[in-house]
């Protein structure tokens, strides 16, 4: 064989063999370049497990109390947004605080920008002034949605500036390692508030795209402490339909009052429900009631305490 010829079919052999592996390149997404929807929110995002980008945006404007507890925004006032990627962009999901006369101007921003409202309801009972909460859903160029999700949020009292950095989180007057130990699970503080995630153990997915836990399908259990030892509890467990009674059963035998139960979304699998719950009673106390509750669900386990 002539050896200008071996030197083609080398050459030839040398690029079929990297073609696939450069297109694969092409058509992968950086996976954490979230640099427009940073922009458009105008804050910097907290990165999640399954390169899920999820922005804070609390309502320290408002003033809302609920059977003399004055709620900080870490216990049941902050609005979310989360992106994750997508084929065709990203997808967008969030759940959004609002005054009732904030609800209407809102709706209407994000229906003009193709962000969508899954639910619409409270979540708190008795607490004044009265609050709702809006879902939300959007899919597509990752950009646009949050630039409508910012100018909706733009057209309320929610702070739209990026918090301050430095700023120290207040201290939590809880003993908080006593409450994961009846918990069974640790949390975090955030905001003068103890914060407890519980990711359920089986796949959730919305038109066959995996809906991480941190995009709003994991059960949160709050505490805000009221003194002595006492905490104000709420959250939302997140239950499929056989769990429903039992985690009542569970939550108003230990003294736990269900506030709210509904959907957050429309056509996830398996179907779910949320349970939103109150108590302010001794913190330890609450946190075994609730971990009674976490017994009847299809949760990951934490290691025992």
């Amino acid at each position: 064989m002539r050896p200008h010829l071996v030197d083609c079919i080398l050459i030839l052999t040398a690029a079929l063999a990297s073609a696939p592996a450069a297109s694969a390149q092409a058509a992968s997404p950086p996976a954490s370049d979230w640099t427009s929807v940073e922009q458009a929110l105008g804050r910097k995002g907290a990165p999640n497990p399954g390169d899920v980008i999820k922005f804070s945006f609390p309502r320290s404007d408002m003033s809302v109390s609920v059977a003399g507890v004055e709620l900080k925004p870490a216990l049941a006032l902050g609005s979310w947004v989360a992106f994750e990627h997508a084929s065709d962009g990203a997808i967008a999901m969030g759940d959004l605080v609002l005054a009732e006369d904030e609800v209407a101007p809102v709706m209407k921003k994000l229906q003009e920008g193709g962000v969508e409202q899954t639910a619409l309801h409270n979540h708190l009972l008795m607490e004044s002034p009265r609050v709702m909460y809006m879902h939300i859903h959007g899919r597509g160029d990752a950009q646009k949605l949050a630039t409508t999700i910012h100018d909706a949020l733009a057209l309320t009292k929610t702070p739209m500036s990026a918090p301050a950095a430095s700023t120290p989180s207040p201290s939590i007057d809880l003993d908080t390692a006593i409450i994961a130990k009846s918990l069974g699970v640790a949390g975090k503080a955030n905001g003068g508030v103890y914060q407890v995630t519980v990711p359920r153990a089986e796949r959730i997915t919305e038109h066959g795209a995996e809906i991480p836990p941190s995009m709003g399908v994991a059960t949160a259990i709050n505490f805000q402490p009221t003194g002595g030892g006492r905490a104000a509890t709420t959250g939302d467990f997140v239950m499929i339909a056989s769990e429903v009674n039992p985690v009542i059963r569970a939550l108003t035998s230990h003294g736990i009052a269900v506030g709210a139960l509904h959907s957050h979304m429309l056509e996830e699998t398996p179907r779910l429900f949320f349970m939103h719950f109150w108590a302010n009673a001794d913190a330890s106390t609450l946190a075994a009631g609730l971990r009674s509750a976490l017994a009847a669900m299809n949760v990951k386990r934490a290691p025992r305490q």
